[in-house]
């Protein structure tokens, strides 16, 4: 007899989790706490970028829309093997070695992509942000070649298409309240006074980021004055009745994706918007200028690395900073270079010819010390190196702390440009400790039977920092490891 399996929640990860299910025959029904419109989770803000493990052009060719596309003939996407992705991981978890769930993700990133290509999910290169023109040939950097077709929005589409085909079914409006429990095994939910009963429970609902009190209690006061970049229903409901239903914490309760934002954008995502243009509030091309806190200082390395492998701690250095914003500095030599989030239609920033009448226009910012700043900074900067964003450059600054260690140029061609930023969080980090199947443990190390869980409730998959485009291709492998575990 089929096995019935809730899924709440209708994410990325939720998705993935149902249409693994369906392939085994299961009856699955997702839950979802929002209406129609706002469901989806996070995925729908996202722009669809997926990191996995591929050792060349020939790996990417059976997952792309339009592979015939002269673009993507003429394209140099490197190869970016399971070495280098356990590598990035590594770089940011302090120390630990890979946890079991990064070392799931690495090994299981590329067969993942093929599965979902199979269930006709598809992509395309992403060219406007992990790519610049070199020598008349696209050029891919950081190792995120890939994002679905039509962005986030796109990936939930084609992931709600092939769960229905299957014969899926999605309730709305539908908040799990609670968990149902009947000798130590979870047997189904509790959804506004109403008790739905099945074999297994599969938690897919996010994390706590969109939570004020949660947020505070795990990662300080600063915190409260982030912006949400998604959804506003990612309140940890599902992860605080796992809890107290006995399952273990796990993970990094302190961390989280956060990613430097338009300070004057609304408190959380809008889906009104267009999907091509949900993006646009994050600003994320600091590596070709620099970031002025209100004391007007420097304070992270803007140049450290490609912004991949920044921009997810770099929202949380500015919530460190005075009043909890920064201001992003270019000049008209990189203005181009700009990620068109830059030009949207609804960014806030100040323009001038001179720096001088630039800093007047930054509000809140002492004035004087970034007069000093930025010449001390214009004085350190490297003449003889070459600029190239392709490549870790090289260009850096000498003498100044923190330094710029790629991509530094002078700010000395007008117009300026500065843009004020704030901290947005994404996702969280901390979560639930699962097994190889997906189920969910307890405190003493065992499954609590029919329960399992996927996506950003899981713990243990990203400690300090983020290799961006990790999160979806997180949300699909272990979603499809909890939808058959749950299935067999």
């Amino acid at each position: 007899m089929a096995k019935s399996i809730i899924v709440v929640g209708t994410g990325n990860a939720a998705l993935c989790a149902a249409i693994a299910a369906l392939e085994c025959g299961a009856k699955v029904t997702l839950l979802e706490k929002a209406d129609e419109a706002l469901a989806g989770g996070n995925t729908k803000y996202t722009a669809g970028a997926m990191r996995f493990a591929y050792n060349g052009a020939d790996d990417l060719m059976p997952l792309l829309k339009n592979p015939e596309d002269q673009r993507v003939q003429s394209a140099d996407f490197g190869r970016y093997d399971t070495e280098q992705f356990a590598n990035d991981l590594l770089g940011f978890n302090d120390g630990r070695p890979l946890s079991d769930e990064q070392n799931s993700l690495v090994q299981n990133s590329g067969d993942t992509m093929c599965w979902l290509a199979s269930h006709d999910v598809k992509f395309e290169p992403i060219y406007s942000r992990q790519s610049f023109e070199k020598d008349g040939r696209h050029v891919f950097w950081g190792g995120l070649t890939l994002a679905a077709e039509n962005e986030g929005v796109g990936l939930f589409d084609m992931e709600l298409a092939a769960v229905k085909r299957l014969g899926g079914t999605v309730r709305y409006n539908s908040a799990v309240t609670g968990l149902i429990v009947q000798n130590d095994r979870v047997v189904g939910v509790s959804v506004d006074g109403e008790e739905l009963y099945a074999d297994a429970v599969i938690l897919a609902c996010g994390g706590f980021e969109a939570n004020d009190a949660l947020r505070v209690k795990h990662m300080g006061p600063d915190w409260v004055a982030a912006k949400v970049r998604g959804t506003p229903h990612n309140t940890g409901d599902g992860l605080v009745m796992a809890l107290q239903a006995g399952a273990a914490e796990y993970g990094l309760y302190s961390g989280c994706h956060a990613t430097p934002m338009d300070l004057h954008m609304a408190d959380f995502g809008n889906l009104d918007i267009p999907p091509g243009e949900r993006k646009n509030y994050r600003k994320i091309s600091y590596f070709l200028g620099v970031m002025l806190n209100a004391d007007g200082q420097r304070f992270v390395d803007e140049g450290a690395n490609f912004r991949n492998y920044t921009y997810a701690q770099y929202g949380a250095a500015i919530l460190e900073q005075p009043g909890q914003f920064a201001w992003q500095v270019f000049d008209s030599k990189v203005y181009d270079l700009l990620y068109a989030e830059y030009r949207f239609h609804d960014a806030h920033f100040v323009t001038a010819r001179t720096l001088d009448d630039l800093i007047d226009q930054m509000n809140g910012v002492d004035g004087d010390v970034a007069r000093a700043t930025l010449s001390e900074y214009n004085a350190a900067v490297d003449a003889d190196t070459l600029f190239d964003p392709t490549i870790l450059d090289g260009k850096a600054t000498v003498g100044v702390s923190p330094p710029k260690s790629n991509w530094a140029q002078t700010l000395d061609t007008g117009p300026f440009y500065a843009y004020p930023v704030t901290g947005g969080i994404t996702f969280t980090y901390g979560g639930l400790k699962v097994d190889r199947d997906g189920s969910v443990l307890s405190v003493e190390g065992r499954k609590i039977p029919g329960l399992f869980a996927c996506g950003e409730i899981v713990g243990g998959v990203f400690y300090a920092g983020y290799p961006g485009g990790s999160g979806l291709t997180s949300g699909a492998v272990f979603g499809r490891r909890a939808g058959y575990g749950a299935a067999t």
